[in-house]
């Protein structure tokens, strides 16, 4: 199970500005006899800021609100942030590794550049893509025609897994979660071409019933393009197929419970679960035979609802879903026609982007999702200062020590649990940059001009390479997420944060700035991630990654009375008009953002060592780190991307980030003197503090 900071890793260099002392008119003054230094960086860029909007009334508005009036959401994004700002920073430094690459006419057969090279050129050409059309997917289509029975199907779901293609279930490699020195394989819910099951099931929902209308629409569409002669019929029966299939699956909510998923089957049980699945027919394919004992069925009643359907189903109509699902997957890698109608309706009709991306973009994604060690390896080279990982040390061990701090103050928590607390924070690891050993591409199979091939050889290499896990011990060393990925993670399963070197850029982390204004952003990122260790989810995991529950029960009820406050707290807020925001599904993360920018404080009070820190640019410190922490949250979002959001993200939406969570830090109300009467304020009694 892994914990993500971010929904999609999307790249800023928010060049560092200075600030005239009149925008601080209405907050507090640095304190007489303040330590004066040599002129240094703030890290604050006052460009973005509304200085007609007092920050007592509305923080996220005062620091982006200039940024927010003046930002259009480029024609080909969904959302736009400070994220995406650095990704786009990214790609453009991923763009010319991938060009000198392409030009070297010396590269060596079989190295990773060669096959960086080779892969971006079967995507770049388009002329050839247009020539081979539907072809590609001629043999895919084949074996699914060749179907002749049911029981054949859990053989084709699992070679749809190894492509890449959504089946009705997805196969996962992890560590089993009661037994951290097992790996084990994972079976959950899958099937859907729509992002939730809500879009399905809510026909009170004048947004999503429209949406749903659009997307039968859009299957038609791609299936007559590909010569279906029944394409409305068969578009009709996959829509209510894959309703049939919403109406069994868990929701986002049921999904966080890391117990309720965890549900180990011996293999010889299965077929008392799901009688009319070959269960033996899909190990086999799978690649499961022999290596397993059991499967851990994330979603039982799903599993056993999707028996009925398999049970009741025509043969053809799985047959058209099947086909329909391998097109899907792979309509980005076709000719225009497939690549145009497949944009149409899940970047413009799904989410609200007009435009699809310049070719070169989604040539650098390609390789990314294929290729991503490969490429990252060289992004490290050219891009990560070794410096930078030497400085974020230093303020993780700050940060470290101040949650060592605060378990032994908790409210909520007993002499017992902080015990264990302490432990698991002890053995806490730290990856940051790019992993220590680079993964092996060796054996994957890269052709000049074959882009579906390449994509499909590529899905199935990493399929292999985690099936491989199987019986063999846990790689702790391994990562989920490439160097040059915006995002940051906890992963309960391997007690260990993660720091991809791409999220070290500003606004989260600026080597030029102040302390401060880092510990606002990259300190309190980290604070998050360190946190969901404790939260709701990942208090159930102990100090080596194991399933147990080391908190008491009256620890738990006591979070419990703070988690509800927070629930209600974020469910309050409306997403756009008629969306509130989900307080459960979101509720670790709005822990995580609480208690990491709590604990940035304190370790930047800690870093400061007795010392006042300097006024930079008319903010001290403690504005500077509030300050930091807001404007690494500006962004917008289209309102229908904002649908998807709402039903999909465990996190909150940009504003509510930035506000939702200073509101509920003591240090941000003497910073900038807010008081009763304040839009801002609220009374202590009302602030939910979590560490």
């Amino acid at each position: 199970m892994k914990r993500s900071l971010i929904c999609a890793a999307v790249l800023t260099l928010a060049a560092s500005a200075t600030c005239s002392t009149s925008s601080l008119a209405q907050t507090p003054q640095p304190a007489v006899g303040a330590v004066a230094s040599a002129p240094q960086v703030s890290g604050i860029d006052t460009h973005n800021a509304d200085l007609a909007v007092r920050p007592q009334d509305d923080f996220y508005s005062y620091v982006n609100g200039a940024w927010l009036k003046k930002t259009e959401i480029p024609a080909d994004k969904s959302s736009w942030d400070a994220f995406y700002e650095v990704v786009e920073h990214t790609l453009d430094q991923l763009h010319s590794i991938v060009d000198a690459v392409s030009a070297d006419k010396n590269l060596a057969p079989g190295s990773n550049q060669q096959k960086i090279a080779d892969l971006y050129a079967s995507y770049m050409n388009e002329p050839v893509l247009e020539t081979l059309g539907i072809k590609p997917l001629d043999a895919e289509f084949a074996r699914v025609d060749a179907l002749t029975e049911k029981q054949q199907i859990p053989g084709l779901i699992a070679h749809l897994n190894s492509i890449g293609v959504t089946a009705p279930y997805a196969l996962s490699i992890h560590q089993d979660a009661k037994d951290s020195s097992k790996v084990i394989a994972d079976i959950g819910q899958s099937g859907l071409g729509l992002p939730d099951r809500d879009y399905y099931l809510k026909a009170g929902d004048a947004k999503l019933k429209n949406t749903l209308v659009k997307y039968q629409t859009h299957v038609a569409a791609m299936l007559t393009l590909t010569g279906d002669k029944a394409a409305n019929k068969n578009a009709a029966a996959i829509v209510a197929l894959e309703t049939r299939l919403a109406k069994v699956q868990w929701t986002e909510v049921q999904n966080r419970d890391p117990i309720k998923v965890y549900n180990p089957v011996p293999l010889a049980q299965l077929p008392a679960l799901a009688p009319h699945v070959n269960w033996a027919g899909y190990l086999d394919d799978a690649g499961l035979k022999d290596k397993v004992t059991y499967l851990v069925v994330s979603q039982p009643s799903f599993i056993k609802g999707l028996d009925k359907v398999l049970q009741d189903t025509p043969l053809s109509v799985w047959k058209a879903y099947f086909k329909w699902h391998v097109l899907s997957s792979y309509a980005s890698d076709l000719s225009n026609e497939y690549v145009d109608q497949n944009f149409s309706f899940k970047g413009t009709v799904l989410r609200g982007v007009p435009q699809n991306e310049p070719r070169w973009k989604r040539g650098i994604s390609v390789i990314e999702n294929s290729m991503g060690e490969g490429l990252g390896q060289l992004y490290v080279e050219q891009f990560f200062p070794p410096e930078n990982k030497a400085r974020m040390e230093k303020l993780v061990a700050n940060l470290i020590a101040a949650y060592h701090q605060s378990i032994d103050n908790l409210d909520w928590m007993s002499a017992d649990s902080k015990k264990e607390a302490q432990k698991k924070l002890s053995t806490l690891m730290l990856k940051i940059g790019y992993p220590d050993k680079w993964r092996d591409y060796s054996t994957l199979v890269i052709k000049h001009d074959d882009l579906v091939g390449n994509v499909m050889r590529s899905n199935a290499f990493e399929y292999t390479r985690n099936i491989n896990k199987l019986g063999k011990p846990v790689d702790r060393s391994e990562w989920g997420d490439t160097p040059q990925t915006v995002n940051a993670y906890y992963n309960p399963e391997f007690n260990e944060i993660v720091f991809p070197a791409a999220i070290l850029q500003a606004p989260f982390f600026n080597a030029n700035a102040d302390d401060a204004v880092n510990y606002g952003g990259i300190g309190a990122v980290i604070g998050h991630e360190i946190s969901h260790g404790f939260d709701d989810q990942g208090s159930q995991y102990d100090e080596i990654g194991n399933l147990r529950d080391w908190m008491s029960k009256q620890d738990h009820q006591n979070f419990a009375v703070k988690t509800k406050a927070l629930v209600k707290q974020y469910g309050a807020y409306s997403a756009i008009s008629g969306y509130k925001v989900n307080g459960e599904l979101t509720l670790g993360e709005n822990i995580a953002d609480n208690s990491g920018l709590a604990i940035a404080y304190k370790a930047y009070h800690l870093s400061l060592d007795g010392k006042t820190p300097p006024v930079i640019d008319g903010f001290t410190g403690d504005q500077r780190l509030y300050l930091g922490w807001a404007q690494v949250w500006r962004g917008k979002v289209r309102d229908a991307q904002a649908i998807v959001y709402v039903k999909t993200d465990p996190h909150s939406p940009p504003r509510f980030r930035g506000n939702g969570t200073v509101v509920n830090q003591p240090g941000f109300y003497s910073a900038f003197g807010v008081k009763p009467g304040d839009k801002m304020y609220l009374p202590p009694e009302q602030r939910i503090i979590m560490w």
